[in-house]
């Protein structure tokens, strides 16, 4: 048998790469551009926290934060057939409009993150430098535009802060005032997942789901299947609390539980025990 040269093998290759896989579908146009979203993470972060990322004039990011919006939120309704409640030009400018309101919420997340850490001398060293708090400016962005309607970007966007700080946080989970997650690592938050004000996580937390419910083609059926955290819980490190279950206010959990059942609010439960 005569042996293929390597350009032979290429145009096999390209034929064989254009035909649609069973899992991966084509995708004919340009597709997301994740440097762009990168870069609106950033202008959204510069917007929020003024100078402490560096030297900003305020319309010129938001024009630029906008434009950027507009274009990857119509990326997806195009490429990926995704139905949207309105164009993309709307859709970004409400997100814009919903800016002062994420701000005052990430505010309220950095009193609580510098409450929460005797380690932390000022609000700035928060703003500066804690992971948690880069997580919760990628939520906050991404949680408001999966409330606009927007699929697919809001989770890139949170997964860029899963990478860059080991905090798993869906942006379908609701999260209330002055959240805050003390060192961070490892810490799961699931989709269905609700968050009450001053809730305070700590590294190695899971709130996630115990088990799936399938349909008749064995597909997992998206329903209701993570915790609800009341006001004023704390969870220490490396506890899972799993399924649909209420952790009832002023609670605290200790480390190292694993957690499936409800709890009433003021509880103390520490390694699966009750008190």
């Amino acid at each position: 048998m005569e042996k293929k040269d390597i350009f032979e093998s290429i145009r096999d290759v390209k034929k064989s790469l254009q035909k649609a896989d069973k899992y991966i579908p084509n995708v004919e146009e340009r597709s997301i551009d994740r440097a762009e979203i990168k870069e609106a993470v950033k202008l959204f972060r510069h917007v929020v926290f003024g100078n402490f990322f560096g030297a900003v004039d305020l319309s010129t990011s938001l024009s630029r934060l906008y434009t950027i919006l507009s274009h990857q939120i119509d990326y997806i309704s195009r490429i990926f057939h995704e139905s949207m409640p309105c164009c993309a030009e709307e859709i970004s400018q409400k997100f814009i409009e919903s800016i002062p309101e994420l701000r005052r919420l990430l505010g309220t997340d950095v009193k609580a993150i510098f409450d929460g850490d005797p380690a932390a001398v000022s609000h700035e060293e928060v703003i500066l430098c804690y992971p948690s708090l880069v997580a919760m400016y990628h939520y906050r962005m991404a949680h408001r535009l999966l409330e606009l309607g927007v699929p697919i970007l809001p989770r890139i966007i949170t997964e860029l802060a899963h990478s860059l700080t080991g905090i798993d946080i869906h942006p379908g989970a609701r999260i209330g005032e002055y959240f805050s997650i003390d060192h961070g690592t490892g810490v799961v938050i699931g989709e269905t997942a609700i968050i009450g004000n001053h809730v305070q996580l700590y590294q190695g937390v899971t709130l996630g789901a115990k088990s799936f419910k399938f349909d008749e083609n064995g597909n997992p059926i998206n329903v209701p299947r993570h915790p609800i955290i009341e006001d004023n819980v704390v969870i220490y490190s490396n506890t899972s609390v799993l399924g649909r279950v209420t952790i009832g206010h002023d609670t605290i959990i200790g480390g190292n539980v694993w957690l499936t059942q409800d709890l009433p609010p003021y509880s103390k439960f520490f390694q699966n025990r009750e008190k």
